[in-house]
């Protein structure tokens, strides 16, 4: 257990989660599903499972440096590692690996964002550690992949090849293409097609492997932080990577790596994942009165309405009427009354927002 490591990604705005979710207090420092944790602290618990606190460092904007040590307080201040911009996830993957793998050589490690939801914690840390051993033995780079349930055009896929009956876990396939968000129909064919999983964005390997990954497939990237190999753990750190994140490039861990490397495994899992990306994902995953109305909030009176989300603080009384199929959230001063199925609009709404109004609403 002590070569195992965890990476906690938690740098992100979580815009489509407005008005809960702001510049300020993102979605993975709020208790989203109104269950008495926020969603940090679920990925936190989730990840001692299989990792020493010790061994469990979370990478964040420099702005919510002081929110991730309020809400993790077990979490040693130095596990909190500061990203002076927002680079997407190579750069952050990249500078935790080379800090992880100065301190040691021998490092298993598991690349987690902060904001998903996993209901199955068992079944998940099952996986986990039979990633864990394979990554320990081989020079591999695994996603955890999830079995699809519907021909969702917000998620990416994985196509994986036929088992290899070496393989001790029979749930372990080598991936065969990567495809971003694809339209309905193509959705539609690779739920039809049976070999194609959702990519989860959850990834295990040693950090030897991604270093050399790294190093192989975006020299640019790995020359940046490779830089740093002398200073990582000690107090020149932090000005090194100040100095890093200036000049490092702005790319997924996806299109830097993943979909070029050949040494690539998915582990297809039934774990109850969400990655809560937006509020129509929230509403399968929260309880339904009689008339389907997923609501959040202790003082919410309905009447004749149906198939709504209605999210809002626990000493606020609403009464709604006669609403179908739409969205209702209250939090500090806004409110937000949407239909569901124009919620990709929420993003447009954020950007008129601080036109008209400025940055204090969102």
């Amino acid at each position: 257990m002590k070569n195992y490591y965890a990476i906690i990604m938690a740098g992100g705005i979580g815009s489509r989660f407005w008005p809960m979710s702001t510049s300020k207090h993102p979605k993975q420092f709020l208790d989203i599903l109104g269950s008495g944790q926020t969603l940090i602290q679920q990925t936190y618990h989730r990840m001692l499972n299989f990792c020493l606190n010790e061994n469990i460092y979370v990478v964040t904007s420099s702005e919510y440096e002081d929110l991730v040590a309020k809400q993790l307080p077990q979490l040693p201040k130095q596990n909190i590692l500061s990203e002076p911009a927002r680079k997407n996830t190579a750069p952050c993957v990249a500078y935790a690996s080379y800090k992880i793998h100065q301190l040691n050589p021998q490092a298993i490690t598991i690349v987690a964002p902060s904001d998903h939801l996993i209901k199955k914690e068992d079944t998940f840390s099952k996986a986990v550690k039979s990633c864990f051993q394979k990554a320990e033995k081989e020079n591999c780079l695994i996603t955890l992949g999830i079995k699809p349930t519907r021909p969702d055009t917000g998620y990416g896929y994985i196509q994986f090849k036929d088992s290899d009956t070496s393989e001790k876990d029979n749930r372990m396939f080598k991936v065969k293409t990567f495809t971003e968000k694809p339209d309905h129909e193509m959705a539609k064919f690779f739920i039809e097609s049976g070999d194609f999983l959702w990519n989860s964005g959850i990834f295990i390997w040693s950090t030897k492997s991604i270093i050399a990954a790294i190093e192989k497939h975006d020299a640019e990237l790995a020359n940046v932080f490779k830089e740093g190999i002398d200073v990582y753990n000690t107090a020149e750190e932090r000005a090194f990577v100040s100095k890093a994140y200036i000049t490092c490039k702005n790319i997924s861990i996806d299109y830097s790596v993943m979909e070029k490397a050949t040494n690539v495994y998915v582990r297809s899992s039934i774990i109850g994942w969400s990655d809560l990306g937006t509020w129509g994902s929230l509403y399968t995953h929260i309880g339904k009165d009689k008339k389907n109305n997923a609501i959040v909030g202790k003082n919410v009176i309905n009447y004749d309405s149906k198939n709504c989300i209605v999210h809002v603080p626990k000493d606020k009384l609403v009464v709604i009427q006669g609403l179908e199929d739409y969205i209702v959230v209250e939090s500090d001063n806004t409110l937000m009354i949407c239909k569901k199925q124009d919620e990709q609009q929420i993003r447009n709404f954020v950007n008129d927002v601080k036109v008209l109004k400025g940055d204090k609403f969102v």
